[in-house]
């Protein structure tokens, strides 16, 4: 058994376990700032090239890198648990 084993050969939804209020607040709560998401990358690309010309390279390198891994993976968790709300929004509505 290894970490990719599945029984339906897709990733788990996570967001199928959580209620509908929970994934509402969610959504309020994570709603994507793009301006400040953009703001806060570039300001971490700075970081990285101001330590690549002061030949800085060592653990603190690492800690802008995975940052910015964190806010490219953001609107990709907000796009899966929006559309999770919405295929539970139409079938409320179709059922």
């Amino acid at each position: 058994m290894g970490l990719n084993d599945h029984k339906s050969g897709k990733e788990a939804n996570p967001w199928a376990q959580q209620t509908d209020q929970a994934l509402e607040q969610w959504l309020q709560k994570n709603r994507p700032k793009p301006l400040f998401d953009a703001f806060f990358i570039g300001f971490l690309i700075g970081i990285l090239i101001f330590g690549a010309a002061a030949n800085v390279w060592g653990f603190f390198a690492l800690i802008p890198l995975v940052l910015i891994y964190l806010f490219l993976k953001k609107p990709k968790q907000y796009a899966a648990a929006k559309q999770e709300w919405e295929r539970r929004k139409g079938s409320k509505v179709s059922g």
